[in-house]
């Protein structure tokens, strides 16, 4: 979930927060003639604390856990995951490795889903708002096991629907076998969609996905810290 795990900047291996010039304000006012909408799913629908991962897993014994996890970070084995390239068995070995956890499945499997928070009732009411007016997807950077427990925190706080059943289409790197930013990934989406780029917005909490749709010729909206979806102005893209 792009969201899982300090996403660098493939121009420097400097993580954005620690380049603050890198950060672009993006008008959303010069975003009219909108038709379609992709939206992020941590941080932008559910709510995520990377923190309590990182904690999960040192509070276990892998006390150098912080140094391979944070905000859109990915490399190695966790951005094979993240396109499905190993499974739930592989990955779940390869975490036990990293930090020396001599512990069950079940309790690394908690540990890795302890970032997964909440689904805001009022996010999920905006969605089905703008679904009135705009073509809408979802493009989360995410895991098979993750998926399983949004998912279940999404059933058990809405009772009916899927979360699936908000979107036109919904996308997850880890089925799709593409992840944010690689430019490739948004043209998929476009192109199967039949989505003219320059009326398609993108929305994500990770500057570095924001800039990979930018650089697809989607029109990226970067949401910074502090700020919700509930936020955007969406009458202001029309």
């Amino acid at each position: 979930m792009e969201q899982s795990i300090a996403e660098l900047s493939p121009k420097s291996s400097v993580p954005w927060w620690q380049n603050s010039i890198r950060i672009q304000k993006f008008n959303i006012c010069s975003m009219q003639g909108i038709k379609n909408i992709i939206f992020d799913l941590g941080g932008v629908l559910i709510n995520l604390d990377n923190k309590r991962t990182e904690k999960a897993f040192v509070d276990l014994g892998a006390k150098d856990f912080g140094q391979y996890f944070g905000h859109g970070f990915a490399s190695s084995f966790f951005k094979d995951y993240e396109v499905g390239k190993i499974n739930d068995e592989e990955f779940i070995q390869k975490l036990r490795h990293l930090g020396n956890l001599d512990v069950s499945d079940e309790t690394i499997i908690n540990a890795w889903d302890a970032l997964l928070l909440d689904f805001p009732p009022k996010r999920i009411e905006l969605l089905k708002t703008l679904g009135n007016r705009y073509r809408i997807f979802l493009f989360s950077n995410t895991n098979a096991l993750h998926m399983k427990t949004v998912r279940r925190i999404y059933q058990g706080t809405f009772k009916k629907g899927t979360l699936d059943e908000l979107f036109e289409k919904a996308y997850y790197s880890n089925e799709l076998g593409m992840r944010k930013p690689d430019v490739g990934s948004y043209l998929h989406i476009a192109n199967e969609n039949r989505l003219n780029l320059s009326e398609t917005l993108f929305v994500d909490d990770a500057l570095i996905n924001v800039e990979g749709a930018n650089a697809a010729g989607l029109k990226g909206f970067y949401l910074e810290p502090g700020k919700t979806v509930l936020d955007i102005d969406f009458d202001l893209v029309r």
